[in-house]
């Protein structure tokens, strides 16, 4: 008999998978391998930075009292007592009309209160003319203008990226606390898979799941373990699941989700003994989705027509990962754009659709990104977000205005807002 299942909400089916996502703890780590990963501390300010006064131009430390008056008709003199470069300190103060030639980064000198840049003077022997009257703190970067001691600058849970790792380094961070990452397991599932390197044979395609979700996991810096491919026999695929549940945080399988005589997977669920959160999700392409839960580790159905596995990952398996690792922003960036061509296809489920985004015209617009059958590779190659299109709707029109998802930004976001 046919299982009759119950689709829910995509916004419900988030919820119940990041209900679940169970930290796994903390580790130091080498600035070098902090790229990537997560907090598990907050970054406070050791110190104010800039640590001191200094200058951001290449030019003159002067005092701005010397150069009232200055004017085109009335050029004032300064003589140049020495030069400062950066990581060096003035000797001396300076005196009325006097300056110091300064390097960018480098401290202010005693008693100087502005810096000329080199453009603004004329030069003369063993100095410079001003035509121009410099207020005090002009061209001056003052001491924890940046960051003032004991400020807290980034929150736990945030992903650190190139501009954390500056950050870190600012204030001698040598070794980061960060979150554990997950191992991820993969399974492809279905007997008319061949590995990539066979030659095509009838009735028969290539796994292109199994590589596109190492790639996906790649791309998150999150290791994996693969069990490579199982035929549809119910004995053998629960023995794999097992052994990789064991070895793994959580297990992502492509295929045997269906509701088809050698679709599987449910039946090795219940005999794992595992909770299913959900067998169905209101949306297309990947309905068939379906997530459970043992212990504290998940088992991801991806279906297995490559751009709905491929939409599951995104929607749900990435952001249940980065809330193991105790992430904060696991969501995909969300923006509205005007869409490029018509999309007249009703929409009785929330639809996701491989788009290509671009800044056209001064206006952010979508475009599909070809063929969008849930069979389709080839525009998930192409594209670089997902328009969704909401349940109930019927249909869409060049020039109307959509949400899209951003597909492998860096940067996430903290709610899940669809």
């Amino acid at each position: 008999m046919v299982e009759m299942r119950r689709p829910i909400p995509v916004a419900e089916a988030v919820r119940l998978v990041m209900e679940h996502a169970a930290p796994l703890g903390t580790e130091m780590v080498d600035l070098e391998q902090a790229y990537g990963r997560v907090l598990a501390e907050p970054i406070i300010a050791k110190h104010d930075v800039p640590p001191f006064d200094r200058s951001p131009y290449d030019g003159f430390a002067i005092r701005s009292l010397d150069s009232e008056g200055a004017s085109g008709e009335n050029r004032v003199p300064f003589s140049v007592i020495g030069e400062i470069g950066a990581g060096y300190v003035g000797d001396k103060p300076i005196g009325e009309k006097e300056a110091y030639r300064i390097m960018t980064g480098a401290q202010i000198p005693e008693n100087a209160d502005a810096v000329v840049m080199l453009e603004q003077t004329v030069e003369t022997d063993g100095g410079f003319t001003l035509r121009k009257p410099f207020e005090a703190g002009e061209n001056i970067s003052y001491k924890g203008e940046d960051a003032r001691e004991g400020e807290l600058l980034i929150e736990a849970g945030s992903l650190i990226h190139p501009g954390t790792v500056a950050l870190l380094a600012t204030f001698g961070y040598a070794e980061v606390k960060v979150a554990k990452r997950p191992v991820a397991g993969i399974l492809s599932t279905g007997t008319e898979l061949l590995d990539v390197a066979d030659e095509l044979e009838p009735g028969k395609i290539r796994n292109s799941n199994g590589p596109m979700i190492r790639a996906q996991l790649k791309r998150m810096g999150i290791d994996y373990k693969s069990y490579g491919m199982a035929v549809d026999d119910l004995d053998a695929c629960t023995s794999i699941v097992e052994k990789a549940i064991a070895e793994t945080d959580l297990l992502i399988t492509t295929g045997g989700v269906s509701v088809g005589d050698y679709d599987y997977l449910p039946a090795i669920y219940e005999r794992l003994g595992a909770k299913v959160l959900f067998n169905k999700v209101a949306m297309r392409p990947g309905s068939v989705t379906t997530v459970a839960v043992l212990g504290n580790k998940y088992l991801f159905g991806l279906s297995g027509n490559p751009s709905a596995c491929f939409t599951g990952f995104e929607l749900f398996t990435r952001p249940a990962i980065l809330a193991m690792m105790g992430g904060t922003a696991p969501y995909m960036p969300r923006m509205t754009a005007k869409l490029g061509e018509d999309f007249t296809k009703p929409n009785p489920f929330t639809r996701f659709i491989r788009a290509t985004w671009t800044f056209t015209e001064g206006r952010i617009e979508a475009v599909p990104a070809g063929f969008n059958k849930s069979n389709a590779v080839s525009s998930i190659a192409r594209g670089n977000c997902l328009i969704v299109l909401p349940s109930g709707t019927r249909g869409y029109a060049e020039g109307d205005e959509v949400d899209i998802l951003l597909v492998g930004s860096e940067q996430g976001i903290s709610e899940w807002t669809l």
